[in-house]
């Protein structure tokens, strides 16, 4: 049984695809097997939210009267630095920019910084942002100055542009050392007394399709509540790990590049986020539809919680000394259970990714599918596979010599 593209597009245009949430899959495939499942299911959709550091945005502000050139000069949004090196307007904000002004050390722990993910929520939900530029002016730009308040719906272009989202599989977090440490993976509990985890587990877009069978470049996605793309595979892209029998990766592994327009996303979909003690960042919903083409591709959409593990990481050494010994691996049914085992200790896990929110997404854009609102796209590149050689390196430092 095979099934084209081009075949389910035609059904959701008649308004008689079927399409269910991976949730969904999991029990239909159950009660129906893999194979009536395969024949009856069109779409599985997916979804995840969750901090994503490598995101950003970039825009168009127009020219002002007189012109001005921010390349070259300093720009802020809400005080928020904004990289201007491109030409006279166009600029790009990322999420973990922080003001010039702001603590950014373990000094300050109590402080709940804000950032360019708040930025991004702001412009998203239609607020004004303060936008401050200086330039060092020339013939055709003679400007220096520039204090004005800017809206999206006045920018010219506004771009979601996210190097590394959507990350298939990652480390759970502990921490060995006697004193509570600050990270990206949220505050950990010293003598393992807490593990923090970030997976949509069983509903996350590359657990789904583990092995780059029908995600790839050009694929069209849910991205903050609008519609995105998938542009090329995400920084960080490393598909040769080990894997379990079912493909299902074992630590962390693909992906996802994407890029959408801004003025169709949601302040519900794009989170300016905090993190005690560490930074800012952006939390970031993805809905990636799965095309049931056949039984292999239903088949790994039917992957379950209890058959994803993750490698237990010690944040406190092995992490930050880039040596990645894990203390043993556990499954994300362990983890969602709220209590997994390490080194016989019991220990209360805590997720930085919502899966109430990533089902609302695979919901939505399960809606939007049977509505007819939006169609699938066949891949214009596939994405490297696991016996393609692509790896990610580590920084290979070399000294500067005097």
């Amino acid at each position: 049984m095979t099934k084209t593209i081009q075949e389910i597009n035609e059904k959701i245009k008649q308004g008689q695809a079927v399409v269910v949430t991976a949730a969904e899959i999991i029990e239909i495939a159950k009660q129906e097997g893999v194979k009536k499942a395969a024949e009856r299911v069109d779409v599985v959709t997916t979804g995840t939210f969750g901090p994503m550091c490598s995101s950003g945005a970039y825009f168009n502000i127009g020219h002002a009267k007189p012109r001005i050139k921010l390349g070259g000069g300093r720009s802020y949004l809400n005080d928020v630095p904004a990289y201007a090196a491109f030409a006279a307007v166009d600029l790009f904000i990322g999420a973990n920019a922080l003001p010039d002004d702001d603590p950014r050390n373990r000094n300050h722990p109590g402080d709940f910084n804000y950032g360019g993910g708040h930025v991004i929520e702001e412009l998203v939900a239609g607020h004004d942002v303060r936008l401050e530029a200086s330039a060092y002016g020339t013939d055709c730009y003679p400007r220096k100055k520039l204090e004005t308040w800017i809206n999206i719906k006045d920018l010219n272009e506004a771009v979601l542009f996210n190097m590394r989202n959507s990350y298939q599989n990652y480390n759970v977090a502990v921490n060995t050392s006697d004193k509570t440490i600050y990270t990206y993976m949220g505050a950990l509990k010293p003598r393992l007394g807490s593990a923090g985890y970030s997976s949509a587990g069983q509903l996350s877009p590359l657990m789904n399709d583990p092995c780059y069978k029908t995600i790839g470049i050009g694929t069209r996605i849910f991205l903050g509540g609008g519609i995105g793309y998938v542009a090329w595979p995400g920084t960080q892209f490393n598909p040769g790990v080990p894997r379990a029998e079912n493909g299902t990766p074992k630590e962390g592994a693909g992906t996802l590049c994407v890029i959408g327009d801004l003025k169709q996303m949601s302040p519900r979909y794009l989170v300016g986020t905090s993190m005690l003690g560490y930074g800012v960042s952006l939390a970031v919903g993805i809905g990636v539809p799965i095309p049931i083409l056949n039984e292999e591709i239903l088949r790994y959409t039917t992957v379950t919680d209890a058959e994803i593990m993750a490698p237990v990481i010690d944040y406190s050494t092995s992490y930050p000394n880039r040596i990645p010994e894990a203390l043993g691996e556990v499954s994300y049914a362990e983890l969602r259970s709220g209590k997994i085992k390490v080194q016989g200790k019991s220990l209360p896990t805590a997720s930085l990714s919502s899966y109430p929110r990533a089902l609302e997404i695979a919901n939505t854009l399960k809606e939007w599918i049977q509505n007819g609102k939006f169609l699938l796209t066949e891949q214009v590149a596939a994405l490297p596979a696991a016996e393609s050689g692509v790896v990610f390196r580590p920084l290979n430092e070399r000294p500067f010599k005097e």
